[in-house]
């Protein structure tokens, strides 16, 4: 444990970090000697590392499914592996050089996964290990893949090309056979032309020495193994885009370009024995019917008790592809089935009861892979329903524009949030379980409740549980349900210009976990608070306020008329508390003026249980100028108040009074301290003329009210970040970047802490507001409240980003809150007032300072001492690049900053004394997703969006790190695998059944040869030494699967022993018979017998 002391900062600290960023003691205050600060967090507690990843894949490519294992694979265009069980067992994977992965195969139930990537490569993976890894890789050089086929229970994969031919690899060696199928020997030797590549390899179900070859033109061949011959060839005049078998091995359908089904008898290559177009319409004169889309994929089904299914994605015509979205048709028997997805089909599978080819396939579901959705459908049920997915694939269902993560948060929050959050569930879906059920959750994971709440650009917000490493929606809140859909604004072809798209989008969140309460702020310059109530509430309108915020005239107001509310304190300054039904006279001809962005509703509210509507603040247009963008929020519910900021300046609101308390501008942060209560509004409107000046100019209005999905990622980082620009550049361009509530002391050298608001700007600089709470608390909904602002308490380089208080032995002091109660309780105002908690503001011995004051911007970080606000600390953080997000967090029972930079780097400094205990090179920023959605939580855990549908979870303790293989999910279980089909008597005795067929004689290096060395490259994978490390590390999964295989061995060991005893008593018995008859036949004659 070190100690530092701060009366001995000038002299001992001089601690220099490893990137550009360096710890500088400054000037510090002359504590008493018994001022020591123990700060217990070591470097060696800190390690970065990826924990899981969530969400959907994305830019989806290709998929497979293993039956035994009930394990989903999918495949991306980035090279992504992404892997599925029941829920809460997910696995991400990803292949070097980040080509597209075109086709994955199991090699079902024995744990391993061969992907071929459109680089033309091949590669195993080992799913026996916690975090599966590549096992050999083989690249081939002159060849392109085009298709694969592993037969089930086969150890030799067929790979076919671009060229038409046919390669052969083992895949325990990942090596090639000598035995190639050659593309001008599988079709008609009098055919000139290529038949292009094979789009598709199958081995007859019943004959596995008979393989067919679906080569791109239309042509089919049905390969003998043995006699390296053609049996048959299929030819149709349209191209092949799959082939199916029927189970039987005597028929076999091909979906063709046209839209057409062609069905084959396999002893009848002339003709097709049917063509079909499911969706063509089928003239009267018996022509032809006309073409529609190909069919990309059919699936050929058997059942035992039933007609068989047929399942296939396109073959829409031309004419319906307009009005229909993308569709999947499952024909069976007479009846079919048009089912349509939101989005394009990447791929489908249907799964059946067995994995053997030649056996009923009994299918029970479709698993319909999406370009934005992973859909699976009931083949059992009337109608088709899906079944209910318990993936979190819908963190994309509208684009995330911010994100916010809680770890350690009240245990009750889950519960209350998951109780409300069931209501909310959509009915009609299957009544069966999930089919996709394989592989275990982790052994060793964190027992603390995380939440993470995500904003979106339609204006929902998602909560969602995300403990043990797991990720799943509890609720969801709609806060566009206030505002009157299709009205934005009370002019509705100038508001339009505001914002383009996503008017409801969510800019920003505030939230207080142990009150529950939720503060949002929207791209449409609008601010709602939220209570929460286990009760159902109708409010018969919604409280509004609407806010004028301007920066040149900070202090006066621009009132619209009184409305005539009922509000019963006093209206505040520059704000109007008005009725929705109320609006403000059309303003003539000329700059629009006294206008939201929005428009309230104005019918009631019915408000399901969850979070209602406390509030509605709006910002209105000023003299034809739009309102700013909210650039930083904050909400306290022991004070009552929601602070907001942009870049005309401050506003402090009162929620409990629905009052404005401050309309601060952004140059009175700098005056001295002036003492502000409630205002009348009733003053004179102030001319106009010259209120465009203080801002950026009106041809920037539709940029500053942009949704935050736009495309101007540039924006946010091409500002300005000096902070010695002339007064009035600092007037039209500071923006309000962070706030904090806490109980501190105002003033310098006060001896007594209270209320308190720390402000942060774009410039640097931060100042410390004063609120006045009415006292006794019982007071508080009758008196006013009032604000008091103060000098700048400190200059920073760049914008700040976080401020936080500690006491003085370094712990954090949070901020006061007030447990939650239900507002819509009985007795509501007294619970309130009962179980409201006031401020009790810690007290200071006069001359000495009791707390640290934590200051951190996109450069540097400073600690003062208060309240004498003596610089204790300072620490350059980075000069070359900047700070995107900086949270004090806390880490091993003790508390520090996290910063994550524009350069990639990850750090960690020591509070209070800034010392660098973390700095990693993570990740680079690539696109403003990552900044806008990074953000540190305590414990060790860090999020962002690493895709727009994909939640990348990491950690920063090394502990965690640590425990992490036992954390993680199994993917692979020991299961027996299903008996294979009985082929019966007369099967057996006259040959019908399924023919076996020995692959290595043909294929293996004694009868086939070697391959050519220039043909591919075997490539081995760092999985196995990886393997070892997982099995190292990985006991208790370890131990359970020995468990296991001991239990089967010993199993194994008692039948074989009763097996023996009962042979040794037949050959005792067959023994004692022998010397019987022996005895009995000894003494006679052969004539006598």
């Amino acid at each position: 444990m070190k100690k530092f002391n701060i009366r001995k900062v000038l002299d001992g600290l001089t601690a220099a970090s490893a990137s550009s960023s360096s710890a500088s003691a400054a000037s510090a205050a002359q504590p008493r000697d018994n001022d020591v600060v123990h700060e217990t967090l070591q470097s060696e507690q800190f390690q970065l590392c990826k924990t899981v990843r969530h969400g959907f894949p994305n830019q989806p490519a290709s998929m497979a499914f293993d039956p035994v294992q009930k394990i989903l694979a999918v495949g991306t265009q980035t090279g992504a592996l992404r892997l599925f069980g029941r829920a809460g067992v997910e696995c991400y994977c990803q292949h070097e050089g980040g080509a597209a992965v075109i086709q994955l195969q199991f090699l079902i139930n024995e744990g391993a996964l061969v992907s071929a990537l459109a680089d033309d490569s091949l590669h195993l993976w080992n799913l026996r290990q916690k975090i599966p890894a590549v096992l050999h890789s083989l690249k081939f050089s002159r060849e392109r893949i085009t298709y694969c086929h592993l037969p089930f229970q086969s150890k030799w994969l067929y790979i076919g090309t671009e060229r038409g031919n046919i390669h052969i690899v083992n895949v325990e060696s990942f090596t090639l056979s000598g035995y190639v199928i050659m593309w001008n020997k599988a079709i008609e030797l009098s055919s000139k032309t290529h038949p292009g590549p094979v789009v598709h390899i199958s081995d007859n179900p019943m004959d596995e020495g008979k393989l067919l070859i679906g080569f791109e033109c239309g042509v089919v061949v049905l390969w003998d193994l043995k006699c390296k011959k053609a049996d048959y060839r299929y030819t149709y005049d349209e191209a092949i885009h799959s082939v199916a078998w029927h189970h039987e091995g005597k028929q076999f359908v091909c979906s063709h370009s046209d839209g057409t089904l062609t069905t084959w008898n396999v002893r009848a290559p002339a003709k097709p024995l049917q063509i079909i177009t499911p969706h063509g319409k089928q003239p009267k004169d018996g022509k032809k019917p006309e073409p529609c889309r190909p069919i990309l994929k059919v699936e050929y089904k058997t059942t035992r008790a039933g007609d068989p299914f047929m399942v296939m994605s396109g073959g829409l015509s031309y004419e319906t592809m307009g009005r229909r979205r993308a569709c999947l048709t499952v024909m069976h028997g007479k009846s079919t089935a048009v089912l349509e997805m939101d989005t394009p089909i990447v791929d489908f599978l249907t799964l059946c009861e067995t994995p053997y080819p030649n056996d009923f396939q009994e299918p029970y579901a479709v698993v319909v892979l999406l370009e934005k959705d992973l859909i699976v459908i009931d083949l059992g049920q009337i109608g088709y329903p899906a079944f209910e997915n318990p993936y979190p694939f819908t963190v994309h269902e509208s684009p995330v524009t911010c994100c916010e993560y809680f770890a350690d948060c009240p245990a009750e929050l889950i519960p209350a949030l998951y109780s409300v959050g069931t209501r909310q569930k959509r009915q009609g879906y299957s009544k069966k379980e999930w089919p996709v059920s394989g592989g275990n959750w982790g052994q060793g994971a964190q027992s603390y409740p995380e939440i993470i709440l995500t904003g979106h650009a339609d204006g929902t917000i998602k909560f969602w549980d995300a403990s043990a490493l797991m990720l799943q929606v509890l609720y969801k809140l709609k806060t566009a349900k206030v505002f009157e859909r299709g009205a934005r604004g009370k002019e509705e072809k100038g508001s339009v210009d505001i914002v383009d798209e996503d008017p409801f989008a969510v800019q920003t969140l505030s939230w207080c976990p142990e009150s529950r309460l939720l503060c949002v702020a929207g791209v449409s310059a609008h601010v709602i608070v939220y209570r929460f109530s286990k009760q159902e509430a109708t409010a018969e309108e919604v409280q509004l306020l609407e806010v004028r915020m301007q920066s040149d005239f900070p202090g006066v107001a621009a009132e619209t008329p009184d409305p005539g509310g009922d509000q019963s304190p006093p209206p505040p300054q520059s704000a109007t508390p008005t009725s929705p039904q109320q609006e403000s006279p059309d303003p003539p001809e000329g700059p629009r003026d006294n206008i939201a962005c929005l428009q309230v509703r104005s019918s009631p509210l019915k408000q399901s249980p969850g979070y209602q509507v406390e509030l509605v603040v709006q910002l209105v247009w000023v003299s034809g100028e739009p309102p700013q963008p909210i650039t930083s929020l904050a909400i306290n519910s022991s004070y009552g108040l929601v602070v907001f900021g942009n870049s005309s300046g401050l506003a402090v609101v009162d929620f409990l009074q629905k009052t404005l308390l401050l309309n601060l501008g952004t140059a009175d942060l700098y005056s001295p301290c002036e003492p502000r209560q409630p205002r009348s509004p009733r003053k004179t409107r102030q001319p106009s003329a010259a209120l465009c000046d203080a801002n950026d100019g009106s041809g920037a209005s539709e940029e500053r009210c942009k949704s935050p999905t736009s495309d101007a990622k540039d924006n946010s980082f091409s500002r300005s970040r000096s902070s010695s620009v002339a007064s009035i550049d600092r007037e039209s361009r500071e923006a309000l970047s962070a706030l904090a509530f806490c109980e501190s002391f105002a003033r310098k050298g006060e001896s007594w802490a209270g209320p308190c608001l720390l402000v942060g700007t774009t410039q640097g600089a931060v100042g410390m507001l004063s609120l006045g709470l009415p006292s006794p608390p019982e007071q508080r909904l009758v008196q006013p409240a009032s604000v008091s602002s103060c000098s700048t308490i400190s200059q920073l380089k760049g914008a700040v980003l976080t401020m936080a208080l500690l006491d003085a032995a370094g712990t954090l002091l949070p901020p006061a809150y007030e447990p939650w109660y239900d507002p819509n309780a009985s007795d509501e105002e007294k619970e309130r007032i009962k179980r409201r908690r006031p401020p009790s503001p810690p007290g200071s011995l006069e001359g000495q300072d009791s707390q640290f004051a934590l200051l951190c911007s996109e450069k540097q970080a400073k600690v003062l001492a208060l309240p004498s606000q003596t610089r204790l600390y300072k620490h350059s953080i980075t000069e070359a690049s900047f700070v995107l997000r900086a949270d004090v967090v806390n880490m091993g029972g003790a508390n520090c900053l996290m910063c994550f930079c524009a350069n990639g780097h990850i750090m960690a400094l020591s509070l209070p004394s800034l010392r660098p205990l973390l700095d990693v090179n993570y990740l680079p920023l690539t696109d403003m997703r990552i900044a806008r959605t990074f953000c540190f939580s305590n414990l060790g855990q860090a999020l962002y969006l690493t895709s727009p549908t994909e939640v990348q979870r990491l950690t920063y303790s090394q502990e965690t790190c640590d425990n992490l293989q036992e954390m993680l999910s199994e993917l692979f279980t020991p299961v027996e695998t299903p008996e294979a089909p009985n082929r019966g008597f007369f099967k057996g005795l006259f040959g019908g059944g399924a023919q076996s067929l020995d692959r290595e004689d043909l294929f293996g290096e004694t009868a086939a040869g070697k391959a050519s060395r220039s043909l591919a490259q075997h490539i081995p994978g760092p999985g196995g030494m990886e393997g070892m490390k997982g099995a190292a590390s990985g006991v208790v999964g370890d131990l359970a699967r020995a468990r296991i295989a001991l239990d089967e061995r010993g199993q194994k060991l008692s039948e074989l022993e009763d097996r023996s005893a009962a042979m040794m008593a037949s050959a005792d018995s067959f023994s004692k018979h022998a010397h019987d008859m022996m005895l009995k036949y000894k003494d006679k004659k052969w004539y006598q017998l």
